[in-house]
């Protein structure tokens, strides 16, 4: 690896110590050598030239890789005081065999990344500040917002949903001087972690989409979920806006004491406001709908991401896109993967050289009460040639209103107009006996998708399809229904 030097860093020395209040452990050959030019949380990640950050987890404490992400040209490591403290003979070896590493001690490793990345992004004073958060659509939103942003900025975004506690941190080192303006998800698994990212980025742009039930088994009740959400509007000035959905309960919550423009977004904010006139749902194939008088189609299926393009339009007006630039965002736009995919499938041909064709819409990424009884109903409402089948897979992070949640799902989808109920995951047995209590719906349940069960749904549903049919897949991502999915597909000969 060759010498780095601090004009290529993303930060100096000095700049990366002083902003997590650590202390530079170097020798005088290796602090002249100082150099980084990415940063990782994972050693797997690690190239040369990378910013280390071990993070230590309730089951995994990160710093047993430090040789590891060494070996594989790390040149910049945080080490928790605690930990070099125990051992700092050991870490004094390291440096003296590389002259390219720098040891930076800090108090709390987490927190030394978000302070790093806090310090990065102040040295873009000029980025158009976006950010996105919601209890469900925010990385649908984010791609649309992307898709449209892209038409007039040089734009860099989170890739994929990176909207974590780290993720937001690592996406913010992406940051580069040709960028124009910065789109990042803002997500959160526990109290206050909005504050903490938004600190970081300082939008001075945000949506929210929503206030759901997604994460309230550790937030307890909407309230502290709309309380926890409002945190990304805390760096919006005069001269920024939040974008606010029309009709959610908070909405009047949201929108107070904010210094910069408030706009309300939603299918029923009037065109004469929002410029905007619904047309046509066109299933499948999505939504028409008109921009300023010039006709678009949003080409991912469901009110619910109608609402999610709204949004977007409203964010992109706020920021001066031309009508132009808005209509060919949207028309360029595709499905993030795994959410409101749809695919076209032709099964294997049968004995008698006929195949049939399947349409499968494909929502595996994530799940919650609001999104899945969204979407349920949408797709409850799809004209299509064949039959309808349901697979609907366990929603996380409930706590205490798991039962219920599951349960109403199983309720929503009895009445539903699919003709077969595929349950599948522990909670989502409480669905599925609901289902059946219906007595309207042929329903089966499965445990998991272990090898054994997933070879019977698949072998079972594809011996039942017929031409025209249609099926829906759905659950939190961890469920890793995809693999039906992957397996019908697998089977068939996909378009």
């Amino acid at each position: 690896m060759g010498k780095g030097n601090q004009t290529e860093s993303l930060l100096t020395c000095e700049e990366l110590s002083g902003a997590v209040h650590g202390t530079v452990c170097g020798l005088a050959e290796n602090l002249k050598n100082f150099s980084f030019t990415s940063v990782a949380t994972d050693s797997r990640n690690v190239v040369s030239g990378t910013l280390f950050c071990p993070l230590i987890g309730e089951f995994q404490d990160g710093h047993k890789y430090i040789p590891q992400a060494i070996e594989k040209g790390a040149t910049v490591i945080f080490i928790t005081k605690s930990v070099y403290d125990q051992n700092n003979q050991y870490y004094m070896e390291l440096l003296s065999k590389n002259y390219q590493l720098t040891f930076i001690t800090v108090d709390n490793n987490l927190k030394a990344l978000q302070d790093a990345a806090r310090a990065y992004a102040k040295k873009f004073p000029n980025l158009v500040r976006v950010s996105v958060t919601g209890s469900s659509g925010k990385t649908t939103t984010k791609e649309i917002c992307a898709s449209i942003l892209r038409q007039k900025y040089n734009l860099i975004a989170t890739v994929g949903n990176f909207n974590s506690e780290t993720g937001l941190p690592l996406s913010v080192f992406n940051i580069r001087s040709e960028h124009e303006c910065g789109l990042f998800e803002m997500g959160m698994n526990r109290e206050n972690e909005i504050g903490e990212i938004a600190r970081v980025f300082k939008p001075n742009y945000a949506i929210v989409t929503n206030i759901g039930t997604a994460h309230i088994g550790i937030l307890g009740s909407r309230e502290n979920i709309a309380q926890e959400k409002k945190k990304i509007f805390s760096y919006v000035k005069e001269d920024g806006a939040a974008i606010i959905p029309q009709n959610d309960d908070f909405r009047d919550y949201l929108a107070k004491g904010i210094p910069g423009k408030v706009v309300f977004f939603g299918k029923d904010v009037p065109e004469s406001e929002s410029g905007v006139k619904f047309i046509e749902d066109l299933g499948v194939d999505g939504t028409r709908f008109s921009v300023d008088g010039v006709e678009t189609v949003l080409k991912i299926p469901g009110s619910y991401n109608y609402q999610n393009a709204l949004g977007a339009i409203a964010l992109a007006k706020v920021l001066g896109l031309t009508t132009e630039q808005i209509v060919k965002g949207i028309e360029e736009l595709k499905a993030p993967e795994g959410r409101s995919n749809i695919r076209q499938v032709n099964t294997v041909k049968d004995a008698s050289g006929n195949s049939k064709k399947i349409t499968i819409l494909e929502d595996c990424y994530n799940a919650n009460p609001d999104s899945m009884e969204s979407a349920i109903e949408m797709c409850s409402k799809l004209s299509v040639e064949g039959k309808k089948y349901f697979i609907l897979g366990d929603m996380f992070e409930l706590g205490a209103t798991s039962v219920e949640s599951h349960s109403r799902m199983g309720a929503l989808a009895a009445v539903s107009t699919a003709a077969e109920l595929i349950f599948v995951g522990r909670d989502m047995k409480n669905g599925a006996e609901t289902a059946k209590e219906s007595g309207k719906i042929a329903v089966k349940y499965f445990e998991n998708i272990e090898d054994a069960n997933l070879n019977k749904l698949c072998d079972d549903l594809m011996s039942e399809l017929n031409d025209g049919d249609f099926i829906f897949v759905k659950a939190s991502h961890g469920m890793h229904l995809e693999k039906i999915i992957e397996k019908i597909v697998e089977e068939s000969d996909e378009n």
